[in-house]
């Protein structure tokens, strides 16, 4: 028996110490633009550079790793960028020979906004994850650049990462899923740039609602964000303002989380709240 109190011991100081380091870590100087997908305005895209707050010598660099087509997509977003910058803007395509480019590191690392592109998430996520890049990120971010993304490069700024795959049932992906039960959502480890946050994309235009519950299911204490097309959320510490043209959708806090014999899931009393263009809200 006293072994496993000096076990349990052991296991909450652990415990207790991580909490502890994270309370006091220091908090990113940095801001997160979150836009949800589709045709950006180019009233949106003056506010993320003014969120960027670029001053004349800095640069700005596009991480196209989701794209199938990359050149492509830097392409698109560096034309939209230099309609309402002079900044220099970089292409950094990283593949398993460059992430450990010194050159291209000290790029991202003093860029003033990285852009994360569209695409599949989990192909930018295969580039970075446990690579110099990840950490790079996560620098440049404690050091006041602005990160931002759309689409897939939305998806990636969560700890949980959604995929958009089911388990259960028919497996074919599809816009929205068809079903809620228990351990039907798909997760993979994303930058972990929000840690107590999952975003989804397209999300009214593809009505994502049942996959947002699914994940807030699977992660009851979470905040679970739904960011249409068009629109962004800036995130400045645990402070969240919408712009853009259309809706932000917020769920949390459920109660009485359950599931059936049959694995369907129910829950009571959730937090529910939909946000459109000047709104600001706070997260975990």
């Amino acid at each position: 028996m006293m072994k496993y109190r000096f076990f349990f011991l052991c296991f909450f100081l652990l415990v207790m110490t991580q909490a502890e380091a994270q309370r006091n870590a220091p908090k990113p100087k940095g801001n997160l633009f979150i836009i949800g997908g589709g045709s950006r305005s180019p009233e949106l895209i003056r506010e993320l550079l003014r969120t960027a707050d670029l001053r004349p010598k800095d640069h700005i660099v596009v991480l196209p790793m989701s794209s199938a087509e990359p050149e492509a997509s830097f392409a698109s977003i560096a034309k939209e960028f230099s309609t309402a910058s002079t900044q220099v803007i970089g292409n950094l395509n990283f593949d398993a020979e460059k992430v450990k480019d010194k050159v291209w590191l000290d790029s991202l690392r003093t860029a003033r906004l990285i852009f994360i592109t569209g695409g599949d998430q989990s192909r930018f996520m295969k580039a970075v994850l446990h690579t110099p890049v990840y950490e790079v990120i996560h620098e440049a971010y404690r050091n006041g650049a602005t990160i931002a993304g759309t689409s897939a490069g939305a998806a990636v700024m969560s700890k949980y990462m959604i995929t958009g795959e089911q388990l259960l049932g028919d497996t074919s992906y599809r816009a929205t899923f068809d079903k809620l039960l228990k351990g039907n959502i798909v997760f993979e480890e994303g930058m972990g740039l929000l840690d107590s946050v999952i975003i989804d994309q397209h999300f009214v235009k593809r009505s994502r609602y049942n996959r947002l519950l699914s994940a807030l299911a699977a992660h009851p204490t979470f905040d679970c964000i739904g960011i249409d097309e068009g629109t962004a959320i800036v995130v400045s510490g645990k402070k969240v303002r919408v712009a853009g043209v259309s809706q932000v959708l917020s769920i949390s806090d459920p109660k009485e989380l359950k599931v059936t014999e049959t694995g369907h899931l129910k829950m009571k009393n959730l937090r529910f709240s939909i946000y459109t263009d000047g709104d600001s809200f706070m997260i975990k």
